[in-house]
């Protein structure tokens, strides 16, 4: 039986060199996520009766911690895979799940194309899925298509006919799919997270999966997912930890004043060390303890232990739990990665040691959603009783 949170750990180690200069360089990780395709790591959250891991949910926090603390973009470009893992098992039919989680563990690895830039709103899609003639056809355009470029199965999210939510599993080469490396952004510079273009492009009946209901069911995905980038945040937050003790060890003269021969034993290096270790594994415990109750939320709906009232309370209980990690996992690697300076003084600014990409990835990859829509939802939940809203991102 594979252990999948040291077989990340494996490849982390091999992920984790040049992590750097793939950075400073734009250098897209195709090994890399090749690697993690050989491995098959993206079988980890596959039901054991197809063939995967079926690990726990604190197993994939652990993954996407230390992947992340390698490296990253990588482990942001992995993470649309696991998010489709959740979606087909919660959504998908039998025959779906067969053909499409099968793949998983035959080390397919799928992506993402569901955001836009179009719309008043944040989540709108304008992505067309038409019938013409005979064919169903597709058309419309994404972005942050994150890991796109690396997958071999994409999920595209797209509105039907009827005006109702839907996503297209199509293989990444299907004809009329362009794939763009546009993405611009100041952090998480190798996430591949461009643009998709969609003309023409044709989808059988059966690679369509109707989403719309659950646009009113409250389900676990939303904290499956935010518990993910939880865990990235903590991993980048990890790494800038690492190496404030290694420049603090071997990379800092003392001031004079300080009384003392070496930097390892100035009072106030000690004291910043000190503060940025508990903050960031404080964010890291937070993590582990919400990972509990997604697995819980996880484990009901999925074999139907719990119905109605019983049930929403329980998924509601995740959602708040997450958005709390959200908020420390958020605050503790923003703190971490712009204190990291304080330890190593003006010497760390110099371009060569790339230590300003912790800080660029940590506050890029925060933006996802809102932490302060975090804050109300727990006061909301804690005061009123009231629970977070149906959607992706609770």
């Amino acid at each position: 039986m594979t252990d999948y949170v040291a077989l990340a750990h494996q490849l982390a180690a091999q992920i984790q060199p040049g992590a750097a200069e793939r950075d400073a360089k734009r250098t897209l990780p195709y090994a890399q996520l090749d690697l993690i395709r050989e491995s098959g790591l993206g079988a980890a959250r596959v039901p054991k009766a197809l063939g995967g891991g079926d690990i726990d949910q604190l197993q994939v926090a652990q993954i996407f911690m230390a992947l992340a603390k390698a490296d990253p973009s990588v482990a942001q470009a992995l993470f649309p895979h696991f998010a489709t893992v959740e979606h087909l098992r919660l959504i998908a039919n039998e025959r779906q799940q067969r053909e499409y989680l099968g793949a998983f563990v035959d080390r397919k690895l799928s992506s993402g194309a569901i955001a836009e830039r179009s719309g008043t709103f944040r989540g709108e899609i304008h992505t067309r899925l038409q019938r013409q003639g005979e064919q169903l056809l597709l058309n419309g355009s994404k972005f942050y298509s994150t890991g796109c470029l690396f997958a071999d199965l994409l999920k595209i999210q797209a509105v039907d006919e009827a005006g109702q939510a839907v996503y297209v599993m199509l293989p990444a080469d299907t004809p009329g799919i362009s794939l763009l490396d546009d993405w611009d952004g100041m952090g998480q510079r190798t996430t591949a997270s461009g643009s998709t273009l969609l003309e023409n492009v044709p989808v059988h009946p059966d690679q369509v999966i109707a989403l719309a209901q659950w646009y009113q069911r409250r389900n676990y995905i939303g904290a499956s997912a935010q518990l993910i980038h939880c865990a990235l945040d903590v991993g980048i937050g990890l790494a800038a930890l690492d190496d404030a003790i290694a420049w603090a060890r071997s990379g800092v003269r003392p001031v004079r004043e300080s009384g003392v021969d070496k930097a390892s034993n100035d009072p106030y290096i000690l004291h910043t060390i000190g503060e940025l270790s508990a903050t960031i594994h404080g964010a890291q415990a937070l993590v582990e303890k919400a990972a509990g109750a997604v697995q819980t939320a996880a484990v009901t709906q999925l074999q139907g232990l719990a119905e109605g009232a019983e049930l929403d309370a329980i998924l509601a209980r995740s959602s708040i739990a997450v958005a709390e990690a959200k908020i420390a996992s958020t605050r503790a690697a923003l703190h971490v990665c712009e204190r990291l300076y304080e330890v190593g003084g003006a010497a760390t600014t110099q371009s060569r040691y790339n230590f300003d990409r912790h800080w660029r990835n940590a506050r890029t990859h925060t933006t996802h959603d809102s932490v302060a829509y975090k804050y109300k939802a727990i006061g909301d939940y804690l005061l009123n009783g009231n629970y977070p809203p149906i959607a992706f991102t609770y």
